[in-house]
């Protein structure tokens, strides 16, 4: 199945072609008149010798300004409003043809859409003056601004309504980048957002761990404090128990800690891996059939292994879903005495690419590292992708009665 859906027309067809398909149209409007084709109007004047090699050397800038539109679009407007004045003066046309302006407006659109408020106005500011000085060039020459059966009116007059429709042009782009522009702030915001919900969760986890471990400690530091007498090998059991306990909680935070202080916090997601077979069945029912096994006795984990394993093993499928172009994963658990083992493996395309969470094959091992685990994550030699993780499980101590 597809990974990605298609991009729009307007976003797979390149900015050139929008305006170069409309120019050339307009140019072979302009000199079909100059071959005395059949059912076709003519033109008892046709261009000069010079005027052909202003045709044409205009016209080879104006195409090579809309191949250039993407890459270097100031560039490419300049070389298209160029080549239409040459070509336009090539003509002895009394002004810039309305589909050759056509062109310059699609070009002037697409700049104040893509590019930076000061290139816009450039592009803009071209548009406008192409026409004046045209014009001007015209008067220099010694050639009419208005035909012999006009009513004289002057062609200055139509320039209003080409350089308001370059105005329109650039307003709409304009508009579409502010949008653009809009739509990446919220974004931002949106994930800004989820950093600060995933640290505030992160939060209540370590107040509810350490309210728990210190009613622990309280409990079993009174245990020792009433018997510290009468039995002294089990107030020594209730203070190991009191300086166990201590020590993870002290671990816990350390490691809670580190993660609130990590600039790329990842989004929140369920609570552990006993939402993974929930995981699998949603991965599933999107398309990609997910194939969980487990080894070992699986048993209670600390919250940050617990949570961290989950997320690894998300992050993973999720990378498969959207990279790998393979329809089944397998996701192994291996419930050892001292560690989690845990593997996510795939027969697809052999990519391991972050996705769009920010988190990815870097915050993977990230993770694992503040876990004091071990990380893999590289191609499998028969074909597909394999993330591998071992994390280090603190065994349990046992507590006084």
């Amino acid at each position: 199945m597809p990974t990605t859906p298609p991009l729009p027309l307007l976003k797979r067809v390149p900015p050139g072609a929008w305006a170069g398909v409309p120019w050339i149209y307009g140019t072979l409007f302009a000199v079909r008149a100059f071959f005395h084709l059949p059912f076709m109007p003519t033109f008892a004047y046709p261009p000069t010798p010079a005027g052909w090699v202003l045709i044409a050397s205009g016209s080879a800038l104006a195409l090579a300004g809309c191949v250039l539109l993407r890459r270097r679009p100031l560039s490419g407007n300049g070389l298209l409003v160029v080549g239409t004045y040459a070509v336009t003066l090539g003509l002895n046309a009394l002004t810039i043809g309305l589909v050759h302006y056509a062109a310059i407006d699609i070009a002037v659109g697409w700049i104040a859409a893509s590019s930076d408020r000061r290139r816009s106005l450039t592009a803009l500011a071209l548009a406008i003056a192409v026409l004046p000085v045209y014009e001007l060039t015209r008067t220099g020459l010694g050639r009419p601004l208005v035909a012999l059966y006009d009513t004289g009116r002057g062609d200055w007059q139509s320039w209003s309504a080409l350089a308001l429709s370059a105005v329109v042009a650039w307003l709409i782009g304009n508009s579409v980048r502010q949008g653009r522009a809009y739509a990446e702030r919220l974004t931002a915001q949106t994930a800004t957002q989820a950093v600060t919900a995933e640290r505030l969760r992160i939060a209540r986890e370590m107040h509810d761990t350490v309210a728990h471990s210190i009613g622990i400690i309280a409990l079993q530091a009174g245990a020792a404090a009433r018997v510290t007498t009468t039995q002294p090998e089990a107030a020594r059991e209730a203070m190991r128990a009191v300086e166990h306990e201590g020590r993870e909680t002290l671990a816990g935070l350390r490691r809670m800690l580190v993660a609130l202080r990590a600039a790329d916090a990842a989004p929140v997601l369920p609570a552990g891996l006993g939402d993974v077979d929930r995981l699998a069945a949603t991965t599933t029912a999107a398309g990609v059939r997910v194939d969980v096994r487990r080894r070992g006795e699986p048993r209670q984990l600390p919250p940050d292994i617990d949570l961290s394993a989950f997320r690894i093993i998300q992050e993973s499928v999720t990378n498969v879903v959207r990279h790998a172009g393979t329809s089944v994963c397998r996701v192994t658990l291996d419930y050892g005495d001292d560690e989690l083992a845990l593997e996510v493996t795939d027969d697809g395309r052999g990519h391991g690419t972050a996705t769009d969470t920010g988190f990815g094959l870097a915050g993977m091992r990230e993770r694992v590292a503040l876990l004091q685990g071990e990380f893999t994550a590289a191609p499998r030699p028969e074909g597909g992708f394999r993330v591998a993780v071992r994390l280090p499980v603190p065994v349990p101590t046992a507590v006084a009665r």
